[in-house]
């Protein structure tokens, strides 16, 4: 991939979260949506402070999508209750990240936001 293909699927992910971020800025302080980017690899997650201590805030991913080069694909991975990645199934990868965006946003499996 090129850099400005990077920062192509960058802006996509930046726009995703934006979309899907709660509007009422007293709600973000209770749950917000954020992600790393590292150029490959992105890893969404939902920030909130711990339940038993409110001065520590958590990131808890619940999606993960990494480029594979070598295919020109998208894998897109959601977090099991065991804290271990799974491939999503029925569809685990996609040349297009817009799909695997949109999977993630749909959520009909329950799989990233319960």
């Amino acid at each position: 991939m090129e850099n400005t293909t990077l920062s192509m699927h960058e802006v996509l992910l930046k726009n995703f979260i934006e979309d899907i971020r709660p509007e009422d800025e007293e709600i973000r302080k209770e749950v917000d949506l954020g992600y790393s980017w590292d150029g490959q690899c992105a890893i969404l997650f939902e920030i909130r402070p711990a339940w038993n201590d409110s001065g520590k805030v958590l990131e808890l991913p619940f999606a993960k999508l990494q480029y594979v080069k070598s295919k020109s694909s998208w894998k897109l991975y959601w977090m099991r209750g065991s804290g271990k990645w799974e491939a999503y199934q029925p569809l685990p990868s996609d040349s297009n990240l817009e799909v695997l965006l949109e999977i993630i946003g749909k959520d009909e499996l329950g799989c990233f936001f319960g």
